[in-house]
């Protein structure tokens, strides 16, 4: 089995900066792509970012200039750079990863047990 383990996360103040790890680790073929999701207390979980082989990026518009997703494939662990908090980004993180064990040929979605991000104004 595989096993996302995150890190980094806590209580930050408004306009400071945090940064999230997750680490994979298990057996597994190869790592297709890691991807940080939030939910936020009464809301559904959203796509914070996302990182694919080769480097392509994604992100929410709500986190645009503010958030970096990177990853070393070295270390099968995805950063999330958090920068310009804000009280709304107040959520569970978890990580993401789609994976696959055995074949390239079927891969599957691991997630991760999240880290709460408390922002304070």
């Amino acid at each position: 089995q595989v096993e996302l383990v995150e890190s980094g996360g806590g209580l930050v103040q408004a306009g400071g900066s945090l940064r999230l790890s997750c680490a994979a680790s298990g057996s597994f073929f190869s790592i297709h792509a890691m991807a940080w999701y939030r939910q936020a207390p009464g809301k559904q979980r959203e796509l914070v970012a996302c990182i694919i082989s080769g480097g392509n990026t994604n992100y929410a518009d709500s986190v645009k200039g503010r958030f970096t997703i990177s990853r070393d494939n070295a270390k099968n662990t995805v950063y999330l750079e958090m920068n310009s908090l804000k009280p709304e980004d107040t959520a569970v993180y978890y990580c993401n990863a789609l994976i696959s064990v055995v074949t390239i040929e079927f891969a599957y979605n691991y997630w991760g047990q999240g880290t709460q991000v408390t922002v304070s104004s």
